[in-house]
């Protein structure tokens, strides 16, 4: 191990290729990882705020909130179902935005609850008040500020900003039922909302009752008219989810796989050409297992601080590609810790190529 480093350290010129290539590498993991990161955390924002573990629609309406309504009967059997602690509506409606000093429209989700969730405060106690998602700011949306939302450009005054709340790419404005089905029946008129209607409900299990029997409990007391399911099952439901992050998983994939035949040429054709090297050293009583050790341990350490330049180049691209470029990029510890892991372990492997060459070398034959 401290033959490779010390290598490493000496005649750092000879890995240049190797670690280039692998910083590069690392970049295109983490911009492609962030993409998939901001797409899910973008659309999935509103469900993955409500506190229940359950989540309930109408029966015909495919496990979409869009497509759900649920009357004030069906919320009211709901509530009163075995091992169900607590109850809350929600309602989206998708809307253009006017921002003041904008002439375009903003794409918004106008979400109205009932529940405190994470990160998300209790309904505005005032009509026409909504706490917008935080990624409405590079919109131009401020605190203070009154916002025209729907065909009639209903007023919609922020009183605050909350994070992670968007629907569908759209950044959310929380306001209180009675808001959300003003704004609703202003954008479908022909299918006004009453009072008590919502197109979901939050539902929290009480302790001691299991969640799949309590959802099943659900809609059997409701005669079939509704479909539960859990909030994890809910997110995976929404349309191009499954989609997005089965296609930007396969691109990750093979970019980690190419990062392993990249280390596995390059050290391939460095063996090559230390082949007398390694025969001197063989002669001198050093062993094959001492000699892949060191391979692997440059193509770890490579690995590494290719990352670490990967990842600083990223954090420096972030404000352009997120501001600039409106991409949905958000880097999170997790991807960035998964890439690393993931870049080691498949520069450890490409390395490993070399063993069957290494082990070969024979000193006479080699020297001679």
């Amino acid at each position: 191990m401290r033959l490779g480093l010390r290598e490493l350290w000496r005649k750092p010129v000879r890995f240049v290729a190797a670690f280039l290539a692998l910083s590069l590498l690392t970049l295109l993991l983490l911009v492609l990882g962030g993409i998939l990161d901001g797409l899910y955390l973008g659309s999935t924002g509103a469900l993955r705020a409500q506190p229940g573990a359950l989540v309930t629609f109408s029966a015909d309406a495919r496990d979409q909130v869009t497509r759900s309504r649920l009357s004030p009967q069906t919320i009211a059997l709901v509530r009163s179902t075995p091992g169900v602690q607590q109850v809350g509506g929600l309602g989206v409606s998708q809307v253009g935005m006017q921002v003041p000093g904008r002439d375009d429209l903003i794409g918004a989700a106008v979400i109205g609850y009932q529940e405190a969730g994470t990160g998300i405060p209790a309904p505005p106690a005032t009509k026409g008040e909504a706490y917008a998602d935080r990624a409405l700011s590079r919109s131009g949306v401020e605190v203070g500020q009154t916002v025209g939302v729907g065909p009639q450009r209903l007023p919609l005054r922020i009183i605050g900003f909350v994070d992670d709340a968007s629907f569908q790419q759209q950044g959310g404005l929380w306001v209180s039922a009675e808001t959300w089905r003003e704004v609703s029946t202003s954008v479908r008129p022909d299918a006004p909302l009453s009072d008590g209607t919502f197109q979901a409900l939050s539902v929290t299990v009480a302790p001691g009752f299991d969640v799949e029997g309590t959802a099943q409990n659900i809609d059997h007391v409701t005669g079939g008219a509704t479909r539960t399911i859990t909030r994890d099952a809910a997110l995976q439901a929404i349309p191009g989810l499954k989609e997005q992050n089965s296609t930007f998983s396969s691109i990750i994939f093979v970019t980690l796989f190419v990062a392993g035949i990249v280390v596995a040429l390059f050290f391939a054709l460095l063996t090559l050409e230390r082949t007398r090297m390694y025969a001197v050293f063989k002669a001198i009583g050093g062993s094959s297992r001492q000699i892949f050790t060191s391979v692997v341990t440059q193509a770890a350490a490579i690995a590494v601080v290719a990352f670490l330049l990967g990842g600083v180049v990223a954090l420096a691209l972030t404000p352009l590609l997120v501001n600039g470029l409106q991409i949905p990029l958000v880097l999170v510890p997790g991807r960035a810790l998964f890439t690393l892991v993931g870049l080691v372990v498949m520069a450890v492997l490409g390395s490993a190529i070399t063993l069957r060459r290494v082990i070969r070398i024979e000193p006479a034959s080699a020297i001679g």
